[in-house]
């Protein structure tokens, strides 16, 4: 959560846009005394104007980065459950201040943001835990799952025929990772490059349920957030979330 205030001001500032152009008021609201005045005001208004990127357009290297400037600003914003109406105040705040006319002096704000910050998490998180009991409840009736006393949740999907690696090995494994509604928020399939770390420096779940898989085998591990990422959450992941991983376990490395 501390990383995340300081990077937050931060970012908000880095992305406030240019001030929008905007076209002549007098070609907009004059009203020509005749049609032929009202041709010729078009016309030079189509031979001043400066055409504009359609909108969504990224064509260069800084637009790409400007945008995912503000990809990261949403997850971090996603963290602190925004509200659309919520958006539309920052939204308000950014041309605001790229106009130069804040509506309120920052520093007098800039002190309520861990409060703030925290309330939201803590509420996220708490609805979080509500949402995933059913689910820890239904995936621990599935056939063949183990509820361990951490709240582990775990599934052989395919059984493996090599040993099995102890909390200091390092391993080599294929992973999928989703929330409870599906959403996946990581792959290293979709990277075509499996991860390799070792077992005691990720999260307890991992470390907790990749020991009780062998070698070429297939698991399902559903962890709730106290041995996930507990209410802090993650980027796309929220303050208290469940997780699911279906994970390959490719090798025990040296």
């Amino acid at each position: 959560m501390r990383a995340f205030l300081i990077l937050f001001p931060a970012i908000l500032m880095a992305q406030t846009p240019p001030p929008a152009t905007k076209a002549a008021p007098a070609a907009k609201s004059a009203t020509p005394a005749s049609t032929a005045a009202k041709t010729a005001a078009k016309s030079a208004k189509s031979k001043s104007a400066t055409p504009a990127a359609a909108p969504g357009a990224l064509t260069t290297d800084d637009q790409k980065t400007i945008y995912a400037l503000g990809l990261s600003m949403a997850q971090q914003l996603s963290q602190m459950g925004i509200t659309p109406a919520e958006y539309a105040i920052i939204k308000q705040a950014l041309n605001d201040s790229a106009a130069g006319k804040p509506a309120l002096e920052l520093n007098a704000w800039q002190p309520k943001f861990p409060a703030f910050a925290q309330a939201r998490s803590a509420k996220m998180a708490a609805a979080e835990k509500v949402k995933a009991k059913a689910f820890l409840d239904a995936a621990s009736a599935e056939p063949g799952a183990t509820r361990a006393s951490s709240g582990l949740v775990y599934r052989e999907l395919a059984a493996g025929t090599g040993p099995s690696p102890k909390s200091t090995d390092r391993v080599r494994v294929n992973y999928r990772g989703t929330l409870i509604n599906g959403t996946e928020f990581d792959s290293s399939y979709k990277r075509n490059m499996p991860a390799e770390f070792p077992l005691n420096g990720v999260i307890p779940c991992w470390t907790e349920g990749v020991q009780k898989m062998k070698v070429g085998g297939k698991s399902k591990l559903v962890c709730p957030s106290g041995i996930a990422y507990g209410d802090q959450g993650r980027p796309s992941i929220p303050p208290g979330a469940t997780l699911v991983f279906e994970i390959e376990l490719l090798a025990i490395l040296p």
